[in-house]
């Protein structure tokens, strides 16, 4: 990153919202992540997602790790002109993108998948546990 480095506005940023063709905007500075898309380990449609605003929350609530913040390094192209990101981006109309399947991205509701995938299975043997236990104590004794 040297002094003079190109600085890019929102429009021109924005333009680059495919899987062909991927920048996104952290903490000010303009990366080219589209040779990363295959390999991001949350996949491709977390990052074009990302697209067409500001992304440095989305980045940070993530935790990215420092080898990670180090490896962006290689994507970067340019300084992002804040002055130039509107007020209110529309995220209403999904922006046009090359085959992407729709976003199954939200994380939260993977975790919840991945904490039921154990509670339930528990749920259920604790329940034919009681099931027989309480069914056996309340049958009459024969004698």
């Amino acid at each position: 990153m040297t002094s003079n480095s190109k600085v890019f506005t929102f429009e021109e940023v924005a333009k680059h919202n495919h899987k062909n063709d991927c920048w996104i905007i952290v903490n000010g500075k303009v990366y080219d992540v589209t040779p990363f898309l295959d390999d991001h380990p949350g996949g491709d449609e977390v990052i074009l997602s990302a697209t067409e605003k500001d992304a440095t929350i989305d980045f940070e609530d993530v935790g990215h790790s420092d080898s990670a913040i180090e490896d962006m390094q290689k994507y970067y192209v340019g300084e992002f002109d804040a002055n130039t990101l509107p007020a209110e981006v529309d995220n209403s109309t999904p922006p046009s993108r090359q085959a992407v399947a729709p976003n199954t991205s939200n994380q939260s509701s993977g975790f919840v998948l991945k904490i039921l995938q154990y509670v339930l299975p528990m749920l259920i043997l604790a329940s034919a546990y009681a099931l027989q236990y309480y069914g056996k104590s309340s049958k009459p004794n024969e004698s």
